[in-house]
């Protein structure tokens, strides 16, 4: 039975780890809004085509993130026992159906893309513009996809740091791309919001090649492809399906039911909501890591090792959580004047308030959930889901937006909505809830 560095250093194993994550998980918001910077200058209309477009995109994107998510954990127990070869087929699988999804997203997509934009609220010339952006934009869908499954066989493999570096160079080519094709430079014209999507398609199929590359060279090239795992890669996606979709629509419901209570309310919780996804990144690059541990240790059948991975990304987690807690409460008047209208920072205050003390937990829900990715919980989670999100609907629900203190309610119930997913994520680790993998 193979030694691993966590056994002798878990904390600095585990943080070493996530760092490289989270550089790559903050390339691409910061390239996207390059993105914004450079498009906002061809005026209002290319700017919202550009928002239309993104949208469409990443909420097609996400329904395919059970490749990458399950490549990840099953590479991860492969390398745990030893089987490397079993890993070659698992990556030269989800990498196959990888690029049959993709293709499928450009056939089916571009008759569509008219009919997806004016369903996105486009109307006239930004119709026109997003559906331009979004069809280009699909010739890269089998790139995007199989990169994110790449990177899932190289971080089953603990190798943080190949996706890292390409992910900062497709985002730095993207960015020197946009800087060429939207104003134009010297002999090549400006091609305005088409150029953007050009660069961000060239930008994404060189990262592609990389990312292949960079996977065949750790796990070598296949020598066949066995669809034998197939069925249980798309019950993952099933379930990660179920699971994400409802996290989405509670998500969206939330934005809706402070939307109706005004416009300052509306307003203010869009910059929490905006503050969330950024630290979010934080807490996500310390979860992938331990999904990729907790899978080795059970690979090589040490449940006792995957528990003690629990104990500690739990324990740094929450540590960040209660740390961006302090952050969030002493930033305050920082983030209300820059991205709160002075007319709403009365309702933005004790909602900002409970956002900011429910940080801690939030940490967990990201802990448990990549802990229970790398044991193939998945329908675990999203029964979870299933559960905290239906209370969590019919609390907000309930919420009566003319009653003082409504945003503030929202905030609670969202709270309260994490709550849930964070306690029983916990409890399936300790004592060990139902037909728990942490269980000896």
């Amino acid at each position: 039975m193979s030694q691993h560095d966590f056994d002798q250093r878990p904390h600095r194993t585990l943080l070493v780890l996530s760092v490289p994550v989270l550089l790559s998980l903050i390339a691409e918001p910061l390239t996207g809004l390059v993105d914004t910077a450079f498009v906002s200058d061809l005026g209002d209309g290319p700017a919202a085509a550009l928002g239309v477009g993104t949208t469409l995109l990443s909420g097609v994107f996400w329904i395919f993130n059970f490749l990458s998510v399950g490549t990840q954990s099953e590479v991860a127990r492969f390398a745990g026992a030893g089987q490397l070869d079993r890993a070659r087929e698992q990556n030269a699988l989800a990498l196959t159906l990888a690029a049959c999804f993709g293709l499928g997203m450009l056939v089916i997509g571009w008759p569509l893309a008219p009919w997806l934009a004016e369903a996105m609220g486009a109307r006239g010339q930004t119709t026109d513009d997003a559906v331009v952006y979004f069809r280009v934009r699909l010739f890269a869908a089998p790139a995007v996809l199989l990169t994110a499954t790449a990177f899932g066989s190289l971080r089953g493999l603990q190798s943080m740091r190949v996706p890292m570096a390409i992910a900062l160079l497709v985002n730095a080519l993207n960015i020197v791309l946009d800087a060429v094709l939207i104003p134009g430079a010297g002999p090549i014209p400006g091609y305005g919001l088409a150029g953007a999507a050009w660069a961000t398609l060239l930008a994404q199929w060189i990262g592609c090649a990389c990312a292949l590359a960079a996977a065949f060279q750790a796990l070598g090239r296949p020598t066949r492809i066995s669809f034998q795992g197939a069925p249980q890669l798309l019950r993952i996606g099933g379930d990660m399906f179920v699971r994400t979709g409802l996290l989405t629509l509670f998500l969206v419901f939330a934005t809706r039911a402070a939307t109706r209570i005004g416009d300052e309310a509306g307003a203010a919780h869009h910059a929490i909501r905006q503050v969330w996804l950024f630290t979010a990144l934080a807490l996500d690059a310390l979860a992938v890591s331990a999904q990729s541990l907790v899978g080795w240790y059970l690979g090589q059948g040490r449940v006792e090792g995957a528990r003690r991975v629990a104990g500690v990304c739990c324990g740094w987690s929450f540590a960040m959580g209660l740390a961006l807690t302090l952050a969030m409460l002493l930033g305050e008047s920082t983030i209300a004047g820059l991205l709160v209208p002075s007319e709403a920072h009365a309702v933005f205050a004790t909602a900002w308030l409970w956002g900011a003390w429910a940080q801690p937990f939030n940490a967990l829900c990201f802990a448990t959930d990549g802990l229970h990715w790398g044991t193939r919980d998945y329908r675990y989670l999203r029964n979870v889901m299933v559960l905290a999100s239906a209370a969590g609907l019919l609390a907000l629900r309930a919420i009566d937006p003319s009653a003082p203190g409504a945003l503030e309610s929202v905030w609670l119930v969202t709270g309260g909505w994490i709550l849930v997913r964070a306690s029983f994520g916990m409890l399936r680790i300790w004592p060990g809830l139902g037909a728990s993998p942490f269980r000896a």
